[in-house]
């Protein structure tokens, strides 16, 4: 078993045999024509990485203002669009629901009007 704190096995670069099991449905569906323009862990940035004020420098150039809080980012497993609808399908293949993701969720929906399909 993995270091997983969540205590999933990985299997072959995902997170989870759930999460490999899900790729290989999804890569049929897409030899298909169901589905198209299928990725794996696509970033989305919610909230940038809040900085303080940059300064001038000695010689005149900007020093950029040290970072104060690190971007928070929302990393899907999976985002393809649907052929049928074309609509874009932002996809999280779940075994816990954690409070971190359930936030990131809300927040995806709020900011970015994706509402997460949860497999």
């Amino acid at each position: 078993m993995s270091g997983n704190k969540y205590h999933a096995r990985r299997g072959g670069g995902f997170d989870s045999k759930k999460e490999a099991r899900r790729y290989q449905e999804l890569l049929l569906m897409q030899r298909a024509g169901k589905i198209s323009g299928l990725q794996r862990q696509v970033v989305f940035e919610l909230i940038p990485a809040q900085r303080e004020p940059d300064r001038s420098g000695p010689r005149g150039g900007v020093i950029p203002g040290k970072t104060i809080e690190r971007p928070v980012k929302y990393v899907a497993d999976f985002v393809y669009f649907d052929r049928l609808t074309g609509e874009k399908v932002i996809e999280d293949t779940k075994g816990v629901r954690t409070p971190d993701y359930v936030i990131k969720r809300k927040l995806m929906l709020y900011l970015k009007g994706y509402k997460i399909k949860e497999t």
